[in-house]
């Protein structure tokens, strides 16, 4: 039997345990001020046979002198829900032979490394176990397998009191929340209901698009969600104020929205095929909300189209992933299970520390550094919330509409931001030479009229989509011709055709610039139809796909899209920066310490499918011709200058990730 649940009142403002850990411990870094960590999670359960056993000083060690880690987050309880620690105040794991946390606090606290405890909130098995009425349910009135109701009392009876008993106990830095807004899903239990009769005045909670008060329902479940993560976290601030919190991805791009919540951090762990394609999109989000943020890759690979299980990623493909995180300014992490009894291979702490080199490596010239404005890419919470049908992502091909253009862009050497829609502005827009409106389907009318009038003020635009070419029509002066509809789209002008596929609305270009022809077969001599068309407005222009780009790209990544992309941004944008390189370099200009940082990526051969898990080796690409007004330009972490010559410089091999910098005023 479980001790009785404590609360507030009795957990006193902590300080650090001076007994337990040492009072002459060096300080530990708050995780605004952290860069590299580490994260293991095992999700312990009555299974595990010996929880803890293999955990030694000794080990815990090996991994801090050879990773040297700002932080690590430690399991303390998965989504199965049993406790890693010996807890008081809930049913523990049943078999624990050492208290991992305590060993792991030991050795972290007197090496000056933050703790924190990886945590899984809403979705909490034993707790809907042990008391079914905590549950969330269904649209059938059926409980939840797996979630906890946002509604009712799991965050006061269970999960505050598990937080503060192992904050005490282990003088923690705070907590990785995990199975929150990608987990979290509609309630139709009682308090639902009656929370929704008082708002709408409607009687019955609806189940699907398109019943009356659809829109409504999910509203209200994303704003009770908000409660308890507010709830939760002021809870925890207030009996531990030094206690640091992140919902995991609360704030990316799977719960878009302005950051109103008190979390402390940012965070989420990006995983599966393409990975590299998901961190460049979620590393361009996640600096726009003002926030601390760090992305945490997966050491291993655990893809859908086998089962063979874990398949653990060599070093080069992790720096190859970090380095896309890294050129954002953030920080980042790696995921690590250890063996169920807590054992660590050496050859993955090895693992570990040479990627800690590498990341070390840049730190000067990347942590915290912000962005060169050049091409903007919005991103459309607004589409998302109305049309997914969902509370929050993963959002799935929903978000395919970015992910194309950034690729596509990154794939010009085009140094790119992504723009968050509720943080849109006039002031804000007018900073970019060009702004990428991608296919998303229900922008609104704010956005539309923001667009617009940067346009009119001299901004180029670009958009694409059926929905989007309705809303800017009027301002391009073309026609719209019948509905939107699926059509196949061969366009030409490059080494190949180019295959756009997609919903297409068919336009009467009238005034407006066609720059681009789509055919519905091989023959290109016949039956063309407007694919990309231009028209100033103001002291601006549009340039405007009336088809599902970013979709098909994003699907694709074909290399005669690429190319179509060049040819009808280049002529319009002119870079601060002008880089020739292969498709696979990605550049991202940045600035920090009044010095103008180029980053230059090496994609070569990133892992793209489940067939071909991992990558040991990176081809190295050169020579790379870098165009920059600059006196100066050393190639950085190496220190080496470069020949400045005729505003040239030329980099003649770059392995995975270089960095050029010069000063800041000279390359205006």
């Amino acid at each position: 039997m479980a001790a009785p649940l404590l609360t507030r009142r009795q957990f006193p403002l902590v300080a650090a345990m001076p007994v337990l850990f040492g009072q002459d411990a060096p300080a530990r870094k708050r995780r605004s001020e952290s860069y590299f960590g580490l994260h293991f999670d095992l999700h312990p359960s009555p299974q595990d046979p010996a929880l803890g056993r293999d955990v030694s000083e000794e080990m815990v060690e090996r991994i801090v002198s050879r990773a040297r880690p700002d932080y690590i987050q430690y399991d303390a309880k998965g989504h199965v829900g049993w406790p890693g620690w010996p807890s008081k105040v809930s049913d523990p794991a049943p078999h624990i032979v050492n208290d991992s946390l305590a060993i792991y606090r030991k050795v972290t606290a007197r090496r000056g490394v933050a703790l924190y405890i990886h945590f899984s909130g809403v979705w909490d098995t034993k707790a809907i176990t042990d008391h079914p009425e905590w549950a969330r349910l269904d649209a059938e009135g059926e409980p939840d397998g797996r979630n906890t109701s946002t509604f009712g009392p799991y965050v006061d009876l269970r999960l505050l009191p598990q937080l503060r008993e192992a904050a005490t106990n282990y003088d923690l830095d705070g907590a990785w929340v995990d199975g929150e807004c990608w987990s979290v899903a509609p309630d139709y239990g009682d308090a639902a209901a009656k929370a929704f009769r008082e708002k709408t005045g409607l009687p019955y909670l609806p189940k699907k698009p398109g019943e009356p008060g659809w829109d409504e329902f999910l509203e209200l479940n994303r704003e009770q969600f908000r409660r308890y993560v507010r709830h939760y976290v002021d809870e925890i601030h207030g009996s531990h104020p030094k206690f640091q919190v992140a919902s995991n991805w609360l704030y990316s791009t799977l719960v878009p929205e302005k950051p109103e919540l008190p979390v402390d951090f940012i965070s989420g762990d990006y995983l599966g095929n393409a990975a590299i394609s998901t961190a460049r999109l979620e590393s361009r989000y996640m600096p726009q909300t003002g926030k601390p943020w760090d992305l945490m890759a997966w050491g291993f690979q655990q893809a859908n189209s086998n089962s063979v299980g874990h398949i653990h990623k060599p070093a080069v493909q992790l720096m190859q992933e970090a380095s896309v995180v890294l050129a954002q300014g953030g920080g980042f992490q790696i995921y690590y299970v250890p063996s169920r009894a807590g054992y660590f291979e050496e050859s993955h702490i090895e693992t570990m520390g040479r990627v800690a080199e590498f990341c070390r490596a840049r730190q000067q010239w990347s942590h915290k550094s912000e962005a060169v404005p050049q091409i903007g890419v919005v991103f459309s919470k607004e589409t998302l919330y109305r049309t997914a049908n969902k509370l929050f992502g993963g959002w799935g091909k929903n978000t395919d509409p970015a992910r194309g253009w950034i690729d596509a862009l990154l794939a010009c050497q085009w140094s790119v931001d992504v723009l968050p829609d509720w943080k849109l502005s006039a002031e804000w827009l007018r900073q970019y030479p060009m702004v990428v409106l991608p296919d998303w389907s229900a922008i609104g009318d704010e956005v539309r009229r923001l667009l617009h009038e940067y346009a009119r003020a001299g901004g180029q635009l670009v958009i694409s989509g059926a929905e989007n070419m309705a809303l800017f029509a009027g301002a391009i002066g073309v026609k719209l011709s019948g509905e939107p509809k699926e059509q196949a789209a061969f366009i030409g002008g490059g080494e190949v055709l180019a295959n756009l596929k997609s919903v297409w609305q068919d336009i009467d270009a009238g005034p407006a610039q066609v720059l681009a022809t789509r055919h519905p077969d091989h023959d290109t001599r016949k039956d063309g139809k407007a694919a990309a068309v231009y028209a100033a407005v103001g002291k601006g222009g549009i340039t405007a796909v009336p088809g599902q780009f970013g979709r098909v790209f994003a699907a694709t990544h074909a290399a005669p899209l690429r190319s179509l992309v060049k040819r009808l941004v280049g002529p319009r944008f002119q870079p601060l920066v002008e880089v020739e390189a292969p498709p696979t370099v990605e550049v991202a200009l940045r600035r920090k310490e009044g010095r103008l940082l180029v980053h230059l990526l090496n994609t070569t051969a990133m892992q793209v499918a489940g067939d071909y898990a991992t990558t040991d080796f990176v081809p190295p690409v050169g020579p790379i011709r870098v165009r920059l007004k600059a006196a100066e330009v050393t190639v950085e972490p190496e220190g080496r200058q470069l020949k400045v010559q005729n505003g040239q410089v030329t980099l003649e091999r770059l392995e995975i990730h270089s960095i050029l910098a010069t000063s800041l005023a000279a390359s205006r």
